[in-house]
């Protein structure tokens, strides 16, 4: 061990300043935790408000929204996972099909740059595009004789729209992580494919599909522990009272609790509850992660 650290410690030098950002902006909030049994006061601090219990976790079940915005949080984050499986796998297959690779690298580019946008910019965007009034889908739906979509206040369309856009903005760079598998099969597979007389539709079937489940299983493993993050930062840009039924979820939920409402204790029992569920979640998924895909992060 010694010999080890006197050739690597310039390594373990260089984990420090992110060691302590962990440590200050991870580890030192969550003495915050003990809000979600108190009956916070800012005025008093943490160590004179009164203590009140299990009430916040009481008041919460209780709320008749929670249970509603807890379905709309797993429906939109279960239906991003699947779709956001579904739709990176069948553009690697697709790309890998193009033969010049300087085709090949303009589409990655343009289906990459998304990610690069804050929803922020992409909210502004998708609320012109899918105006009823002057919108440019909107305006193709009407082209064909369809009555307009009020997708961001329809309480029907607006968790696909969620989808959707999400899909949108973050397929090109799952994209990349199946690329990269593909290119980790072993060309000679497709060689003697080609002199057995198979197609490339039997050779996507027979060998790239088969080399790329190692990742897919692990990438659909992990994903479990994502299955209460539904993305505050895209649904807080996008949704309005209209559509609180279909779209409000677990983080906007305790956003207006906590810092429209003033209700600390509250907002703070039910992130805490989000985050033990998400432990747990996470733990089962690295769990069967190591099982399936033979994946450690230790």
């Amino acid at each position: 061990m010694m010999r080890n650290w006197r050739t690597q410690w310039p390594f373990h030098l260089m984990v420090v300043p992110g060691l302590v950002g962990v440590l200050i902006f991870c580890y030192y909030p969550m003495a915050g935790i003990v809000i979600a049994f108190q009956n916070y006061m800012p005025n008093r601090g943490l160590f004179h408000s009164p203590w009140i219990g299990w009430d916040n976790f009481r008041y919460v079940l209780d709320t008749p929204d929670v249970y509603r915005v807890l379905w709309n949080t797993v429906f939109i984050a279960v239906m991003k996972i699947i779709v956001g499986l579904i739709v990176p796998i069948t553009v690697a297959l697709l790309l890998n099909e193009i033969g010049k690779q300087v085709w090949k690298r303009w589409i990655q580019t343009l289906i990459y740059l998304p990610h690069f946008l804050s929803w922020v910019i992409l909210s502004g965007i998708l609320i012109d595009i899918l105006s009823p009034s002057e919108g440019l889908v909107n305006a193709v739906i009407k082209g064909l004789g369809l009555p307009a979509i009020f997708f961001l206040g329809d309480n029907h369309w607006f968790p696909f729209t969620l989808v959707f856009s999400n899909e949108w903005k973050e397929f090109g760079f799952s994209t990349i992580v199946y690329l990269a598998a593909i290119t980790g099969i072993n060309p000679s597979l497709y060689e003697a494919a080609t002199v057995d007389g198979a197609n490339r539709w039997q050779q996507t079937r027979n060998i790239t599909l088969p080399g790329m489940t190692p990742i897919i299983v692990l990438m659909a493993t992990l994903s479990i522990g994502n299955v209460l993050n539904a993305g505050f930062d895209q649904v807080f840009n996008l949704y309005s009272p209209l559509v609180y039924e279909s779209g409000d979820i677990l983080d906007t939920f305790v956003y207006r609790i906590g810092m429209i409402d003033a209700q600390y204790g509250v907002a703070t029992a039910v992130g805490l509850f989000k985050s033990v569920v998400s432990l747990v979640l996470i733990s089962i998924s690295y769990t069967l992660a190591y099982r399936f895909a033979n994946y450690r992060i230790f």
